[in-house]
């Protein structure tokens, strides 16, 4: 889910401070070296990868996994959208009132550890919850005020963290059942770089399964070779620290074809928080083409297409994008035909919506989200600046 003011927030991040709790347990999984900058502090002490379950938010299709923090003294137990589209931690608050009655509220004033930053800001996202296209600046914005407090999740503990409670939302987020999101960005700020600073290796591993399939879980500090199969192909960031999980694409095929147009390089953004794909509307119609004349924009949703229901289960709809390792070996990132349909629009039930949304003229902003990430593990790599997918069998 990304936000139009990441990189001005990112700017006010705060340092935080980090204990692990005795007694908790540890986990076999894998870990990589964090980056050279926290070796002095990694031979002090380490902490340990571990696991932290996620649930599939699932409406006509997968569109968010959120899993379980905690914030405050005594804590208060909120879930939220880990999200690499995003670098702060915001969720709602007894201060939002009505309008965030559907979430699960923090109540600043039963945490003794919460100081009040003083600060109100509004937040505008360019992706929504859901797979419909966002088609105003204020669809999708939260007002939230500026605060810290201990935050707390899979066994690990964070003091002093910098965060935004929601005091108002626009009616779009009413159907979250989650309280927020929590950022994690390719950079060591907010609550992951807060455990990373303490001794925890400067990586995480995603496992996004639909919800036939359920167990999805984050990995802290590591990853869960378990849940995949073959080697991992890692390709390196284009973002650079403190900008967005940025990859570059050499070209784009469906169904084994490709075009002028689609055998191009372009940079995508790799966003948890972002349900489907979002591509220019250049990229987004050679696409289509080549799948079916039937897709066709659809009137009511601008940068939304649609075909008839009863005409998808027949389409082959295989979409690869490629991608190459640091050592130059190229590999596919493949959104199977299975994808193509992310459900009938609520207005119209005979129609359903495909994956692919525009974004307009632009390609600033390139997506892709839980269309393909459910059909790999995937371990974002922050000290190297690196994403690294395998197969996960679904």
């Amino acid at each position: 889910m990304l936000t139009s003011l990441t990189l001005a927030l990112l700017a006010l991040a705060v340092h935080a401070d980090v204990q692990r709790p005795d007694g908790s347990q540890k986990i076999a999984l894998t870990s990589r070296k964090a980056p050279r900058s926290y070796a002095s502090g990694l031979r002090r002490r380490k902490l340990s990868p571990a696991n932290l379950p996620l649930t599939d938010f699932f409406k006509g299709t997968d569109l968010q996994w959120f899993g379980n923090i905690s914030v405050g003294t005594p804590p208060q137990e909120l879930t939220v959208v880990f999200d690499t589209g995003s670098f702060t931690l915001e969720f709602a608050s007894t201060q939002c009132g009505s309008e965030c009655s559907g979430q699960v509220q923090f109540d600043a004033s039963k945490s003794s550890t919460y100081v009040d930053g003083g600060d109100e800001q509004t937040l505008d996202f360019g992706t929504g919850v859901g797979v419909d296209p966002v088609t105003s600046s204020n669809e999708y914005e939260l007002t939230v005020r500026s605060g810290t407090d201990t935050v707390s999740l899979a066994g690990f503990t964070a003091t002093g963290v910098s965060l935004s409670t929601i005091v108002k939302q626009s009616k779009a987020f009413n159907v979250d059942p989650f309280s927020g999101i929590l950022g994690m960005p390719p950079s060591t700020d907010g609550v992951f770089g807060a455990f990373v600073n303490q001794g925890l290796p400067a990586l995480f591993g995603m496992y996004l399964t639909p919800k036939a399939t359920g167990n999805a879980e984050l990995t802290l500090g590591g990853y869960d070779s378990s849940k995949f199969t073959g080697d991992l192909s890692y390709a390196p960031t284009t973002g650079g620290e403190g900008g967005n999980w940025v990859l570059t694409s050499s070209t784009l095929a469906v169904n084994g074809k490709t075009t002028d147009t689609l055998n191009s390089q372009r940079d995508i953004i790799f966003d948890s928080g972002t349900s489907n794909v979002v591509f220019d509307t250049q990229t987004t119609e050679a696409i289509y083409a080549i799948i079916s004349s039937d897709i066709k924009p659809y009137s009511k949703e601008s940068g939304a297409y649609g075909i008839a229901c009863d005409k998808v289960a027949s389409l082959p709809a295989q979409i690869d994008v490629t991608f190459t390792t640091a050592s130059g070996k190229a590999f596919n990132l493949t959104i199977p035909s299975s994808e193509l349909s992310v459900g009938p629009f609520p207005d119209d039930s005979s129609t359903c919506q495909t994956l692919i949304n525009s974004s307009g003229d632009s390609d600033d902003e390139l997506i892709l989200g839980g269309s393909v990430l459910k059909h790999y593990y995937s371990v974002w790599d922050v000290g190297n600046q690196q994403i690294g997918f395998a197969s996960n069998g679904v």
